[in-house]
Parts: structure tokens; sequence; C-alpha cells
């Protein structure tokens, strides 16, 4: 089991308040923020040049980090400012020509489903919504009735913004790639919080934050590619990290996955986040998993009891979001009458998963999400808090 006297001492921010924003923001630990502010203080000593330079075997070893928690090779990995930052750099590299198509899932986010309509309107493509079936999870029959040589990207969501579920993967990507489709994965919302393994998920590139589950600073992102798949892709922007300018009408792309990578970066925010996924590691991140598993089970049930409220996850598997609305009251409302009792919740929006939400005629839900370090009793509070809601 995790050890959640050793979360809560490294996590000073959960004292006095009950966190339940990890699928937004996180608390980070004490060594994300004391690794982060110790860079800039050197940087501010010596000029962020030479800082940088002192710290080049710590900033390769954040990949080597991240390349051992989704077990992926450090070369496959490119470092970002955001999710969204490394999902559109993969997307916008793969060609597309009028009569192709993208396929997105039916609860995919926004910022995927604008860069797609975006690209569509460019090139002549045109982009599709995989339903969901029953459970509200990506409907495998449809995608398999949908597939075909003309289909050049998929877009999967692992965990919804909106909501717990857990779509099917690696079986969606076992389908897309038969067909040989390209498999984009958003992990915003799993990495941190449920085990990522490229190998067995099959996916061709994958998308991650910093700053959610796996609690590294905000501006900090990485994306995975498929080793051989990069050398085969050539980014829409680049610069003298991605590229090399090797005559003077000649450039010559960088080696696998840092051809989507740019020079200036934000070294303190990087280091921050090596030093969160080491910090994963050292505590174990199935026991993490499972703690958070365990702890948004408990807010499912209890949430469920409470008369007018109504849970809105859905699916056969469940992750660390909780989503629901109380009768007759505006989640935002929920949202701020909670801030004031130090409860942190946020709400997802309609416009965030557009054709989920219209789907199920949802303008907004409060959304909760507990990491491993909120404890039970933060929970109870919680609970009762919702249960008093005028």
């Amino acid at each position: 089991m995790v050890n959640i006297s050793r979360l809560r001492a490294d996590t000073p921010g959960c004292e006095g308040q009950v966190f339940l924003d990890s699928a937004g923001s996180s608390l980070p630990p004490r060594i994300v923020v004391d690794t982060a502010i110790d860079h800039l203080r050197r940087e501010a000593e010596i000029g962020g040049y030479r800082a940088a330079n002192e710290r080049l075997d710590d900033l390769a070893a954040v990949k080597t980090a991240i390349g051992t928690l989704i077990n992926a090779d450090p070369g496959s990995i490119a470092l970002s400012d955001s999710a969204s930052r490394s999902w559109t750099d993969f997307f916008y590299s793969v060609p597309l020509r009028a009569g192709d198509r993208i396929l997105i899932s039916g609860a995919d986010y926004a910022s995927n489903a604008i860069a797609a309509l975006q690209r569509a309107r460019r090139s002549g493509a045109v982009v599709e919504a995989v339903p969901s079936d029953s459970s509200g999870q990506l409907d495998l029959d449809a995608l398999t009735a949908m597939i075909d040589e003309r289909v050049k990207l998929v877009s999967l969501v692992h965990v919804p913004t909106n909501g717990g579920l857990v779509n099917p993967v690696a079986e969606a990507a076992r389908i897309a790639r038969r067909a040989g489709a390209l498999v984009l994965l958003d992990a915003c919302q799993s990495a941190g919080q449920l085990p990522l393994d490229v190998a067995e998920l099959g996916v061709d590139a994958l998308s991650a934050t910093g700053r959610k589950w796996l609690r590294g600073p905000r501006g900090t992102g990485f994306l995975y590619v498929r080793p051989g798949l990069a050398a085969t892709m050539e980014p829409e922007r680049l610069d003298l990290h991605s590229a090399a300018w090797t005559a003077p009408g000649d450039y010559t792309l960088a080696a696998g996955a840092a051809r989507f990578e740019f020079w200036e970066c934000d070294v303190a925010a990087r280091l921050g986040l090596g030093a969160a996924v080491r910090y994963l590691l050292e505590n174990g991140p199935a026991e993490v998993y499972a703690a958070i598993a365990e702890r948004a089970a408990y807010l499912r049930k209890t949430l469920a009891e409470i008369p007018r409220v109504t849970v809105r996850d859905r699916g056969t598997q469940h992750a660390g979001i909780v989503s629901f609305t109380v009768d007759g009251l505006d989640p935002v409302a929920i949202r701020d009458r909670l801030a004031t009792e130090s409860i942190t919740v946020t709400v997802s929006h309609r416009s965030s998963t557009l054709l989920d939400m219209t789907d199920r005629a949802l303008p907004a839900v409060v959304r909760a999400s507990p990491h491993a370090f909120v404890s039970f009793e933060d929970l109870d509070r919680f609970r009762h808090a919702v249960a008093a809601l005028p």
C-alpha cells in the first residue's frame, strides 16, 4: 500500500484543505518545487546558459525517467511545454490530402477536435467521430466498421476530461493499425494515474502533460513517438535543435523524437518534471495508481448515496476522475461554494467535450479528482459538504 503519511508530509499544500483537482493541476510534492526553484536561483547567480550546462545530464535523465514510466526508449521521447503542444506537433506532421479521413472519439477533447477540423478544412480531409457504445466507452464494433485505407489517423483519448471512464486503447489501436492508420493517444488524463506501457498499448504516438496526475510543474509535457516512425516524419516547425543547418541551402533533421523539440525551454520546469516522475517511480506507480482508484471508487459510491446528486461517470473501467451534478444547482456555483470551505474541485463544461456532453444533454459537470495524497477524512469532509449544499 502507498505510504500516505509520506505523501502528505511531502505535499505541504494538502494541509488545511481538501484538494480534488489533480485532473486539472495537481499539488506538486516538495521535491518538485525545490528542484525548480533551486535551478531558478542558480540561473539568477550565473545566467541561464551556464546553469543549463551544469544540468545537461539531469536534463537527459528526465527522458530516461519518463521512458521507465511508459516502457519507452528515451530517444523516442520529446519534451514540450504541454500535452496540447505535444499532440499538435505530431498531428500536424501527419501528411493529409483531400479524401483522407481522420477519426476522433465521441469523448475527444476540444483542442484535439479543433486541430483536426482545421487541418481537414485546409487539406480537404474529413473528420468523423467514432460513437460511444452503451457503456459510454469507445465503440470498438463501430470503429471496425468505419476503418478503411483512407483513414490516416485515429485520435484516441485514454481518459476523457469530463469523467472517469477508461477507453479500450490497446484494442482500438490494433483495429486501426491493421488498416495502416496511425494512432495518436491523448494520455493527458492517464499519465500518472494509470499504467502506461506503449508497447502493450500499440500506439504510434502518445502525448501527456506534467501538471496533472504526474504532479509536475505547469508548462511541461512530453510526446512519445514509436521508434522508427519519427525518422519518416518532418514536423511543421523546426529550429536549430530539431534540425541542423548543414549547408547554405540544406538542413538535416535531428534523430528520433528530438526533431519534435525546440531549443528554448523552461529548464527549471523540465527538471521539476523529472523530479515528479522519479518521485512517482520511487513511491511505486502501482501503489499510487491503486490508491487513486480506491479514493475515486469511494467517492462514486458515497456521492451516489446523497439525495439530488447524480454521478455522471460512464464506462466499464474507471479512473480517478469523478463527475457529478446536483439537482437544481449550477456546477460553477457548487465549485465556488465549496471553495469557500477550502475544498477544491473544478467544472468540466460542454465546450471541452462537445460531442459527448451534447449527446448526454449536459451543459457542465462538477469534477472531483483525488490523488493518492488525499485522505479518506478529506473525502468525507467533501462528501458532507456536498450533502449540505442548499
